[in-house]
């Protein structure tokens, strides 16, 4: 798969922004990186062929996909099953998890933020996504 273990953020190596190598800074290098933490999201309700993830995740280019599931691979969050489909790890279920707490804030925020648009007359404050219906 595309990734190479050197470039893939680990704990106890120096990533970008940070020399450190404290777990925190590697995981906030690997999910900053464009998809990665929206290829988590759509993984959580099981496993995915290549198209299909392409798919769920408004048709980003293949490239970047391929480089993300490497990526991702590497790190340890997603294997690939014999039939080329991919699923969160243990690992990456986790992940998914940790990722709860942000949904439910971010849907306090959208509110609060629609709240400030409806006193404002601004409309486009505090606009829904598709992810929050996926939570369950």
């Amino acid at each position: 798969m595309g990734g190479t273990t050197a470039d893939t953020p680990r704990p106890g190596r120096a990533v970008r922004g940070s020399t450190t190598g404290r777990p925190l800074m590697a995981a906030l290098d690997l999910f900053g990186r464009r998809w990665s933490l929206r290829i988590v999201w759509e993984l959580h309700g099981g496993p995915l062929g290549f198209r299909a993830l392409r798919q769920r995740c408004d048709s980003m280019s293949s490239s970047v996909l391929r480089q993300r599931l490497g990526e991702l691979v590497d790190a340890g969050l997603v294997r690939q099953g014999p039939d080329s489909g991919y699923a969160l790890t243990e690992l990456g279920h986790g992940a998914y998890e940790a990722l709860r707490p942000l949904l439910r804030w971010s849907e306090r925020w959208a509110a609060e933020l629609a709240e400030i648009g409806d006193a404002s007359g601004n409309p486009d404050v505090g606009c829904q996504d598709s992810l929050s219906e996926s939570a369950s």
